[in-house]
């Protein structure tokens, strides 16, 4: 979930406000969001599956990060995916390493508040990464996953929704089992319609 918190501000003023804050906050086109805490659904659904891809990438030149690290998506737009992954040598905007340039891979997990900000205005400001290569969109209430793969065609979307799935990660040479991203989580059942 996010909220405007401050009036609109430049990248320079964000970044310096940004460093200065405990709170993570996104910038997009001037604007500043305060970034709320999430459900134990989604942050298991996110933890699930931070661990079944960082285990795969044990002695490999690929890494993935936490929320904590910010991705750098267009020259006004700072965000903080649930998930990144990179491949290489990472670049980063800043000495302090703070904003990453060059993520291959993220992963958002839906919320409520979220749903139509990670699936449309999200997925259009990852695009614009020249190194991304895939985009991931979990949803955290049923089993649904939405890959956003870059073709030479443009974006292909698979939609994975068989809790027996799973995601082929071919930029990070590994797989995703779906039974793996929602390991634990419960999901209520419909009552008749």
């Amino acid at each position: 979930m996010v909220t405007n918190v401050k009036p609109r501000l430049t990248v320079q003023e964000y970044l310096a406000w940004e460093a200065e804050n405990e709170i993570k906050h996104e910038y997009i086109d001037g604007e500043v969001y305060a970034m709320s805490g999430g459900t134990s659904k989604h942050s298991r659904v996110a933890a699930n599956a931070m661990i079944a891809i960082g285990r795969q990438l044990d002695n490999s030149i690929c890494a993935v990060h936490t929320s904590d690290m910010r991705v750098k998506v267009a020259e006004d737009r700072y965000v903080y995916p649930d998930l990144s992954a990179v491949c290489g040598v990472e670049q980063f905007e800043d000495e302090g390493e703070t904003s990453l340039l060059n993520p291959i891979l993220v992963v958002e997990v839906t919320s409520p508040s979220s749903v139509e900000r990670d699936r449309v205005a999200n997925r259009d400001f990852y695009r614009e990464v020249p190194s991304m290569q895939a985009y991931l969109v979990i949803d955290q209430h049923r089993v649904c996953a939405e890959l956003y793969i870059r073709a030479d065609i443009g974006w292909l979307l698979q939609v994975y929704t068989d809790p027996e799935d799973v995601i082929p990660l071919y930029m990070l040479n590994c797989e995703l089992p779906l039974a793996e991203v929602y390991r634990g989580i419960s999901f209520e059942e419909a009552g008749p319609g």
